[in-house]
């Protein structure tokens, strides 16, 4: 199982201030030293809190893959395809939500139209394209339908669950890993995933790649990045080892 680590919050505390620390970069490079295999940054419309500046650095200093995950919106899109990261994530995105609610409305024909078209666009420049899209049926057949290489599952309603659901929603994202694989789609899952709550999920066999962000940079400000990850890491290893 590949593990990549979201460094999009180390940006947010540097953008609190408007100044140059801490810097996203340096994080890559803490991140990969505690064994990620693969760096993921959100460059929202917004700029919140990934810049232009630090997706051409990471692009130039990463040594594993960089996922670039972004709207399907010209100008990003643009941007995607003049840096071809290895893989590009396709999300949904609302100006005024804290963190991405929920994957793909693939469901709805104008949103499946653009996001076809903007697959295309990656794709025809070189880059594998991945869609972050809920664990249902309806989702993960439509993504099918206009050739998505990947899709990553939304584990946000997983995350979340209480002891009475969290069966029902582990299930859930077993049918859909399944279902994906089958229709030849590689599987990826990402959003809330923590220490704590990972391991059922990297368990799924089909699940190839975990993207994980907040709950590593939160345990990083008691026992610095590079340690944070490797405690990540150790714990989808051992999660897959049972599996």
């Amino acid at each position: 199982m590949r593990f990549y680590v979201n460094i999009d919050h180390i940006a947010t505390v540097r953008q609190a201030r408007m100044t140059d620390e801490p810097d996203p970069v340096r994080a890559a490079v803490l991140a990969e030293l505690g064994g990620a295999d693969g760096i993921t940054v959100h460059l929202r419309e917004d700029r919140r809190h990934i810049l232009d500046r630090d997706v051409h650095l990471l692009m130039e200093t990463v040594r594993t893959n960089v996922n670039l995950e972004l709207a399907a919106t010209s100008e990003i899109l643009a941007l995607a395809c003049e840096w071809r990261p290895m893989q590009a994530t396709l999300v949904p995105e609302k100006r005024e939500e804290v963190t991405t609610e929920g994957g793909l409305a693939l469901t709805e024909a104008a949103h499946l139209e653009s996001t076809g078209k903007a697959l295309d666009q990656l794709v025809s420049s070189g880059i594998r394209a991945s869609l972050f899209i809920d664990p249902d049926e309806a989702s993960i057949q439509a993504a099918a339908d206009i050739g998505a290489d990947a899709v990553e599952l939304h584990t946000g309603e997983y995350a979340n669950a209480t002891t009475a659901t969290r069966a029902e929603e582990i299930s859930r994202l077993r049918r859909a890993s399944a279902l994906a694989k089958e229709l030849g789609i590689s599987v990826h899952a990402g959003h809330g995933l923590t220490y704590e709550n990972v391991s059922p999920i990297a368990s799924i066999p089909e699940i190839e790649e975990l993207n994980i962000g907040h709950s590593i940079v939160a345990r990083s400000v008691f026992t610095g990045l590079e340690r944070a990850v490797r405690d990540m890491a150790k714990i989808i290893r051992q999660a897959r080892l049972k599996a």
